[in-house]
């Protein structure tokens, strides 16, 4: 990572009119720190307000989305004010944060943090280019030159493990071609990793972190689908897979270096809950826009549009849980059509992240997911795990 730290730091915008989705009866779960407690409660949004209800019956959001109908329960549940929603989302800029004040966590919290890679095809070609210029950025204008006039940039018609996948596939291996994000990209099976551990999220406005040795990452702006124990689609919210180019291409097996730091996990700024108004249809139509403003003044934009994954939310959350067990659900970071190549430096170099960066991933359906980005050695440390949770609700006597 790059960048004069010195130089001020772009500003947060994380008033309710931006932050918020467009629609106003969204059906919103959150989790907000409590400093008076000592620790975390379940929230929810009422007529510009924020309602604590935390509960025996629902003491994290883990709970309350293993309910038979998590929508009702939120729409009926008693709750105590914790004043205007507009305080709590300026509260929760980690730079200026009166800490004696609630402010918004990651919306999630005993979910296994689950992500899924290479589920656009038409963003496949970038990690093709990751993988053969070993993570040396330099080389990335004259491979991508190079892959395009051989397999061209419409993978997006190709129906993951379909014949004429499996044909491409042939034609590549013969040639010595075949990769493997071209096996998870088009192939039968998708590539499900673990992105973070449980509880090591961070939310609105929280520092994102980068390793410090990274010279070539950027962000990925990513629907999360929330699951229940079952499978069951719950909700959704918006992500940030920072993604380390620059490692992963250098060895697949670098993922875990790659994909799970410190902060590296951005999620929120809430779960919208399916319901009878919003749910997997509306889902399927996401389309995120992604802006990053940096201390330099450099911008970028782009955008993920969910219509054009290559696998549905419903197949990729049926993978997750065909061979394994989640008792505690999870959230699947579902993927990205968006791979920059907007040089910030020297000509043919791409883009990377530099200090203090603002990123800004928004859609109507669910709002806002604004943070600064890092260097994880410089981001909050994380020290509240599941033991100092659990401890914490049963003081408050949440548990029983």
């Amino acid at each position: 990572m790059t960048g004069n730290s010195t130089a001020p730091l772009p500003a947060l915008d994380l008033s309710a009119r931006q932050v918020l989705p467009a629609d106003p009866d969204a059906l919103l779960v959150g989790r907000a720190w409590l400093p008076e407690a000592g620790g975390p409660a379940v929230v929810t949004l009422r007529a510009g307000e924020v309602f604590d209800i935390t509960s025996r019956e629902a003491p994290t959001v883990r709970d309350l989305f293993e309910a038979t109908d998590p929508a009702a329960l939120v729409a009926s549940a008693p709750g105590r004010s914790l004043g205007g929603v507009d305080a709590l989302l300026r509260n929760s800029d980690e730079q200026l944060r009166d800490p004696g004040r609630p402010w918004l966590l990651a919306p999630v919290d005993l979910q296994a943090l689950k992500a899924a890679g290479v589920t656009f095809a038409a963003s496949l070609l970038e990690r093709l280019i990751e993988e053969q210029s070993k993570g040396v950025p330099e080389r990335a204008a004259e491979l991508r030159r190079d892959m395009v006039a051989l397999i061209g940039t419409d993978l997006a018609r190709l129906v993951p493990g379909s014949e004429q996948a499996q044909a491409l596939k042939r034609r590549l291996t013969e040639r010595g071609l075949w990769s493997q994000y071209l096996e998870v990209g088009i192939g039968p099976d998708p590539e499900i990793f673990t992105k973070a551990q449980p509880l090591s999220g961070v939310g609105l406005g929280a520092h994102a972190g980068i390793h410090p040795q990274s010279r070539w990452n950027n962000p990925e702006p990513e629907v999360a689908l929330v699951l229940s124990s079952s499978g069951r689609m719950v909700g959704a919210t918006l992500a940030n897979d920072v993604n380390l180019r620059d490692f992963e291409g250098r060895s697949a097996l670098l993922l875990s270096m790659a994909k799970d730091n410190n902060a590296s996990c951005a999620i929120g700024p809430f779960v919208r809950l399916f319901d009878a108004r919003w749910g997997e249809r509306e889902l399927e139509r996401v389309e995120l826009a992604l802006r990053v403003v940096g201390a330099d003044g450099f911008v970028l934009e782009g955008s993920s549009n969910m219509a054009q994954i290559s696998r549905s939310p419903r197949a990729l959350a049926q993978a997750l849980h065909a061979m394994h067990q989640y008792p505690d659900g999870a959230v699947l970071l579902l993927g990205t059509l968006f791979a920059p190549i907007q040089d910030r430096g020297a000509a043919g170099q791409g883009f990377t992240h530099h200090l203090g960066d603002v990123v800004s991933i928004r859609t109507p359906d669910l709002g806002a997911l604004c943070n600064r980005v890092m260097p994880s050695d410089r981001c909050a440390p994380w020290t509240q795990g599941a033991g100092a949770l659990m401890r914490n609700l049963a003081g408050r006597g949440l548990l029983g």
